[in-house]
């Protein structure tokens, strides 16, 4: 990044960049393939974290709340080094193969959280023509991004410095607000079943329960089902 600030994004030649790191020109393309990548060095990293995110999601968690919390893995890349996220934003705005390059990076962001929104629309909310379920799921997983990446640059314009995190958050309301409706926490809109459910079929207890239930509420259907014999 000094170079490039000092030198200019063009006329600074990869040889250069190894001998300010004090690398050999193949140790910098062991690493990268450009300097293009060199400059975005992070973002695949920070899509298998924020695909984590989702993997890893409760039950509970409303849908959108997920991709927001996915999306953060972005906020704290960048907030990580504010001096390095500043100067590359602003080389970002001057070369255009940069633009593109960072533009291609958002993309991949959508393209996952939109995968992740379709497997959770309500099928009854939208009975009447399921075919758009993937135009909201995309909808929505832009209106995310969009909302993260609005926030970050204006975190970026003003030199890394605010409360990011209160103004993504205010952001992400937004969001949830308008585009929540709809999207469950699973393609499935049945009701919760119960716990733990028993029945007695002849001298056999047959007890079914969910893999979170908690062991006591288990062992208390089990015990009233066999009072009841």
């Amino acid at each position: 990044m000094e170079l490039f600030a000092t030198k200019g994004y063009e006329a600074t030649t990869v040889d250069e960049i190894a001998a300010a790191a004090g690398v050999a020109r193949r140790t910098f393309f062991r690493h990268f393939r450009s300097k293009e990548e060199a400059i975005f060095p992070d973002h695949d990293d920070t899509l298998i974290r924020a695909e984590a995110v989702l993997n890893a999601a409760p039950a509970h968690e409303h849908p959108l709340d997920t991709v927001c919390r996915g999306i953060k893995e972005v906020m704290k890349m960048y907030a990580a080094r504010p001096e390095i996220s500043v100067a590359r934003y602003k080389l970002t705005r001057e070369v255009p193969t940069l633009r593109e390059a960072e533009i291609a990076s958002v993309a991949r962001y959508e393209r996952l959280f939109t995968r992740y929104l379709l497997g959770h629309f309500d099928e009854r909310a939208h009975a009447d023509d399921a075919n758009d379920d993937p135009l909201l799921a995309e909808v929505a997983a832009s209106a995310v991004v969009t909302a993260h990446n609005h926030v970050l640059r204006r975190w970026l314009r003003a030199g890394g410095q605010g409360d990011v995190e209160t103004q993504l958050d205010h952001a992400f309301a937004i969001v949830r607000k308008t585009f929540g409706t709809g999207i469950g926490a699973g393609r499935s809109t049945d009701p919760q079943p119960p716990a733990a459910t028993a029945s007695t079929q002849g001298e056999v207890l047959v007890t079914v329960a969910r893999t979170d239930a908690p062991l006591d509420e288990v062992m208390r259907t089990i015990e009233q089902a066999l009072k009841e014999r």
